[in-house]
């Protein structure tokens, strides 16, 4: 593999060149994710909140509505986001220009425009960088298109390696799906055991770890990791997990617990094949978690 094809498809992401764009940009994700999650019906693990990496950018997916549906898609290539009806209604929002509140009242005015009325609770969900109502945001307006389209293009290659490597596990498995919440493109295998939570665990862990799990994902760093990293995460974590080898020689389990293991975004690029490189690591963790959970590996194995 060649160098023009790594930075084709793994180009380089320094946070500190698009921290401004990729906050803004994180917020217009929160305002969109949020109409879903408003609007769309409810799924078990909050598999309903999701966005999905499409052709040209990240998507809502059809979501119903009274008598129609309508999607909702960042375009990142154009950097518009196109909502579309299928009553042949089509509305386009420019990215480039636009604070999150400017933004935020394009998308509601829109939608009213073409019959579609929804509240949602408009103020960010978990995001340390803010806590500005959208209405009133006018703080977070940066948006530089060369790093949002190399994000992007990061999670097409992503979500194609999901999409190959979940066909390996015949068990209960999560769509390859974006979680806006916290920018990542995750993928989880479940081993059909229910697990009793900690105490204290709020509604939305509860829901999102009710069950036994392997995960697998990327995201491209915040404000205390300052790169972007594949993880990979078990839970419950087994014990002497992290006694278990993990693949390329640069993969390692973070010193912060939780089951969770690490190849740093740039380590896997630099390799001769990232995408091998990758895989590899998500089948160490993979491995090394079914082995100590008990998993029925046998049981989930596709048959050759």
């Amino acid at each position: 593999m060649n160098n023009s094809y790594q930075e084709e498809q793994f180009p380089v992401l320094p946070i500190e060149e698009w921290e401004d764009t990729m906050n803004t940009f994180h917020l217009f994700l929160q305002v969109i994710g949020k109409i879903r999650l408003k609007l769309f019906p409810k799924r078990n693990h909050w598999w309903h909140v999701t966005l999905y990496i499409s052709t040209r950018g990240i998507t809502t997916g059809p979501i119903p509505y009274e008598d129609m549906s309508f999607e909702m898609e960042f375009d990142l290539i154009e950097h518009v986001l196109i909502i579309r009806t299928s009553t042949d209604q089509n509305r386009n929002i420019e990215l480039k220009g636009l604070s999150v509140s400017q933004f935020y009242k394009k998308v509601f005015s829109e939608l009213s425009d073409i019959g579609i009325s929804t509240k949602i609770v408009a103020v960010p969900y978990d995001t340390p960088f803010s806590t500005e109502p959208f209405e009133t945001d006018d703080k977070h307006s940066s948006y530089n298109e060369k790093y949002v389209n190399r994000y992007w293009r990061i999670l097409v290659q992503m979500n194609s390696i999901f999409e190959t490597y979940r066909g390996t596990f015949t068990g209960k498995c999560s769509p390859s799906q974006f979680f806006w919440h916290h920018k990542d493109l995750s993928l989880i295998f479940y081993s059909g055991r229910s697990v009793e939570l900690w105490e204290g665990a709020n509604p939305v862990d509860t829901e999102a770890y009710s069950h036994e799990l392997i995960a697998f994902g990327f995201w491209p760093g915040d404000e205390n990791v300052r790169e972007p990293a594949f993880y990979a995460s078990v839970y419950p974590e087994p014990e002497g997990l992290t006694d278990e080898p993990l693949s390329p020689e640069k993969a390692f389990w973070s010193p912060d617990g939780g089951g969770m293991a690490l190849l740093m975004y740039n380590d896997a690029r630099s390799t001769p094949d990232p995408k091998q490189a990758i895989v590899e690591f998500m089948e160490s963790v993979y491995q090394a978690g079914a082995k100590k959970a008990n998993w029925d590996k046998k049981a989930f194995q596709l048959p050759v």
